[in-house]
């Protein structure tokens, strides 16, 4: 669905996130990156994630909200547990997902990505309800950005290597990928 030019995804809850801006030039969208994120750490549910991406997460709730609160980040896409999906930012537009980043020797790769962020940890597997709907997730990006292939779809540890571990271990590529 296309509102004022902007891509955001039916079947989700449109949680718009001032954490984005517009794409450098006409950089093409290729790469899609899988994250993982609870907030607190190890904790699922709440609002938390959704607080973080929306600049609005109290540091006086939690010791580690303290520490991130200031930090102004988001994803396009959230799965939570039960599969129920968020989108923060349109796809067309750049989320502020990857941080310092490289894939196949191209920097920044917030540029050229859609970022989808699992509710999980690197050690706690994901669940049946999270990977359906990361399927159907995909498949709808891909449907608006074909060069999206399998080949082309990455984790966080993978372009951030030495600084960021997710979706860890825990997530199940090659089950992911073969449904694809």
């Amino acid at each position: 669905m296309t509102q004022g030019g902007d891509i955001w995804l039916p079947d989700v809850q449109h949680t718009p996130s001032p954490n984005c801006d517009e794409r450098p030039g006409q950089m093409p969208v290729d790469l899609l990156v899988i994250h993982n994120i609870s907030l607190p750490p190890g904790q699922f549910g709440g609002e938390a994630i959704e607080a973080f991406f929306q600049n609005r997460l109290d540091p006086s709730t939690h010791p580690y909200f303290a520490e991130i609160a200031p930090l102004q980040v988001s994803a396009h896409l959230l799965i939570r547990r039960d599969g129920r999906a968020q989108q923060f930012v349109p796809l067309n537009r750049r989320a502020w997902h990857a941080g310092q980043s490289c894939f196949q020797g191209r920097e920044g790769c917030n540029d050229f990505s859609i970022g989808i962020e699992l509710e999980g940890t690197d050690d706690t597997p994901f669940s049946d309800r999270q990977y359906e709907r990361l399927l159907q997730l995909t498949r709808a990006i891909q449907s608006h950005y074909p060069a999206i292939t399998p080949g082309r779809i990455t984790g966080h540890s993978d372009i951030a290597p030495g600084r960021k571990t997710d979706p860890g271990p825990c997530f199940e590529w090659r089950r992911y990928l073969e449904q694809l």
